[in-house]
């Protein structure tokens, strides 16, 4: 018997974004499958929900794959049904399950049984914001989270700018979204004048903020990032 397939499902940014987050196509898997694996089931059900699930919900098998239990994950038991034949999908919490997010050891867990992966057009923050910054798409690097310790953060952050004044690379990185003011002031305060910083705040969001300045015009017009999902980009 052939294999099912494992799908990545991307999952809005943003509330009320779901129609700019899934097609027809969307609609039509997630009412073929039966069985996910989820970072969060309580976002991964809404979105099912929204996007026209049919299923009665009380019939769906749900695998948490939530940071206290994935290192427990019993992938036997993941893909058991998958072997006989039926599909699975795979959600993260918010965007594409994966980049920058959970997923990448079910994924390869599905290659080496031989298993089809199937990744699903939907929002990256990543992708969004590089598209709004004006900045180079045709090399660019995803740094994840900048050190915590101010001192290795200012030596990265330096480094980054050297590295985009060199190879003319967008530099891609995040922070928790509490921290984000701090890491903003950081940039700001390392960065040459003439470096161009973007700043990319709920992508997606009604009162999405894409905005790109130089680090010497961002120092007279600072913003508050508190809490708030950002991506920031630089380039030289």
């Amino acid at each position: 018997m052939q294999n099912g397939k494992l799908y990545l499902i991307p999952v809005p940014l943003s509330e009320g974004a779901e129609k700019l987050s899934y097609t027809i196509v969307h609609h039509d898997i997630i009412n073929s499958i039966g069985e996910y694996v989820v970072e969060n089931e309580k976002t991964a059900r809404k979105f099912l929900k929204a996007a026209g699930l049919t299923i009665p919900q009380s019939e769906l098998i749900i695998h948490d794959y939530g940071k206290h239990t994935r290192d427990k994950m019993d992938y036997n038991k993941v893909f058991a049904n998958v072997s006989k034949g039926k599909d699975i999908g795979l959600m993260s919490e918010a965007g594409c399950p994966a980049v920058a997010d959970p997923g990448s050891d079910v994924v390869m867990e599905a290659h080496k049984r031989g298993v089809q992966v199937v990744p699903l057009v939907g929002p990256s923050s990543i992708l969004l914001a590089l598209m709004g910054s004006g900045f180079n798409g045709q090399k660019f690097t995803f740094h994840g989270y900048l050190p915590i310790d101010k001192s290795e953060r200012t030596k990265k952050i330096k480094e980054l700018e050297a590295q985009s004044m060199r190879e003319k690379m967008t530099q891609i990185f995040i922070e928790t979204p509490f921290r984000n003011n701090q890491l903003l002031t950081e940039v700001l305060r390392v960065g040459k004048p003439s470096s161009k910083l973007c700043v990319a705040a709920n992508l997606t969001a009604e009162n999405e903020f894409i905005m790109t300045k130089t680090i010497a015009e961002w120092k007279s017009s600072i913003i508050d990032l508190h809490k708030i999902p950002a991506i920031f980009l630089l380039f030289v």
